[in-house]
């Protein structure tokens, strides 16, 4: 088999080496970590514990680490897994298996495994995994045959997507408070008066998602109760399918921190700095203007730049519900709505274009050189404005007792929340059916 498609994780990578080091240097010699049986891993590696292995100790944690990557490393020979990027993994990136859809955090095995002193238990997961995946490859279900990829895994797992929500405060509680019957019903009544906005195939895919999943938790709990259960997930999206009143549009993380918050703090400049020999170089070469104004150009209104998304602080995060406090890794965050209210409320995106057009002149004049039309630039910037647009309109009109939050999705997340928006119109619809 092939070794792992998608590069090591580095922070993983960097744990593996000091491994290696800190053992040739204690060993006086290689130690061959892809090789030698878990248990001889187990006796050489308890001298650096110093005692039994503790998840709370950071030195502890960086000899799991060094030890997940040559686990990878052994499923990769075996199995031909890969690793894919998953941010909701403490290594940042989880394994995928090319025979079928199954996911593995090395990391989290390893912990497992050192914590009841026992590392042979990576043996056991190992011989599951292969089962496993025997089973599916010769199952002849349609489409087995055809293999997985990394990137595939990462569009189904990596919540590596954006959007910012204007909840409603007030539906939000309702919604954690309800039970999973009582929110079944209201989708499973919703989708049965779904019109032609909503194809079958959709409204398959919703009761199969939605219901299907509530339908599995205890009934008579409140939803909020079962978080700390392995239901965080549908306690996130119950909110937003219950209590969105508005929302931005999704974008890749790196997008919101680089384009498209920068663009709403730089605003719309009367004038521009001067430019060095640098920046003129960069655009004789080539360089989008876009990307040169939102270097170059000071920010108008200030930012937390080092926060997340380079906008929030952390004191102005917290969490959407108190019963969500000791639940990781979370996708919905709350934040604080004012003074990023404020911000929007003063843009004005058509004179931020104007002003990018000014600057790209500017930049024409001082470096002798025409822009380069770039549909890539364009489509760029029209997306980072719409985004920009979308969140001044929620905020604007937000509910009575509005709630910003801060939700993070896959990018196949993403592409369904055209349909989520359709089943929330017709959770908060006239009850008519519709022909």
């Amino acid at each position: 088999m092939n070794a792992p498609a998608f590069p090591m994780p580095p922070q993983v990578q960097d744990a593996q080496l000091q491994l290696l080091a800190v053992l040739r240097d204690r060993e006086g010699g290689d130690v061959d970590l892809l090789t030698l049986p878990w248990a001889e891993v187990e006796k050489k590696v308890v001298p650096l514990l110093g005692g039994a292995f503790s998840p709370e100790r950071p030195e502890h944690l960086g000899v799991a680490m060094g030890i997940c990557a040559a686990f990878a490393q052994r499923l990769g020979q075996e199995t031909g897994a890969f690793w894919f990027p998953n941010r909701d993994t403490m290594e940042g990136a989880s394994l995928g298996f090319p025979d079928a859809l199954v996911t593995l955090s090395p990391f989290g095995e390893v912990v497992n495994a050192l914590s009841r002193a026992n590392l042979a238990l990576l043996d056991e997961v190992s011989k599951t995994l292969r089962v496993q995946l025997a089973q599916v490859k010769f199952s002849g279900a349609p489409g087995t045959q055809r293999k997985l990829t990394p990137d595939q895994y990462m569009k189904l797992f990596d919540a590596g997507f954006v959007q910012l929500l204007v909840l409603d405060g007030k539906k939000a509680q309702e919604a954690w408070s309800s039970t999973p019957d009582k929110l079944s019903r209201e989708i499973r009544d919703a989708l049965s008066r779904a019109g032609k906005e909503l194809p079958p195939e959709l409204r398959q895919q919703l009761q199969a998602q939605l219901v299907g999943a509530l339908d599995q938790l205890p009934r008579e709990s409140a939803l909020i109760d079962l978080a700390a259960r392995g239901a965080v997930r549908l306690v996130e999206l119950m909110a937003h399918v219950f209590a969105t009143a508005k929302q931005s549009g999704s974008a890749p993380e790196e997008f919101w921190t680089q384009v498209i918050f920068p663009l709403l703090h730089v605003g719309a400049p009367a004038t521009f700095p001067p430019l060095d020999e640098e920046e003129l170089e960069a655009f004789k070469q080539g360089a989008e203007p876009l990307l040169l104004f939102l270097e170059v150009v000071p920010y108008a209104t200030p930012a937390v730049e080092d926060g997340l998304l380079g906008e929030f602080g952390q004191e102005e995060l917290k969490l959407p519900h108190e019963k969500l406090a000791n639940v990781a890794p979370l996708r919905l965050v709350r934040a604080e709505l004012g003074r990023l209210a404020q911000v929007l409320a003063a843009f004005d995106p058509a004179k931020t274009k104007g002003a990018l057009q000014r600057f790209t002149a500017y930049l024409e004049e001082k470096s002798g050189t025409k822009a380069r039309p770039s549909p890539e630039a364009e489509q760029m910037l029209e997306a980072a404005l719409t985004v920009l647009k979308d969140l001044k309109a929620a905020m604007a009109e937000a509910p009575s007792e509005p709630m910003l939050c801060i939700r993070r999705v896959t990018e196949a997340e993403a592409a369904s929340d055209a349909a989520l928006a359709e089943l929330r119109k017709l959770i908060n619809g006239p009850r008519l059916i519709l022909m």
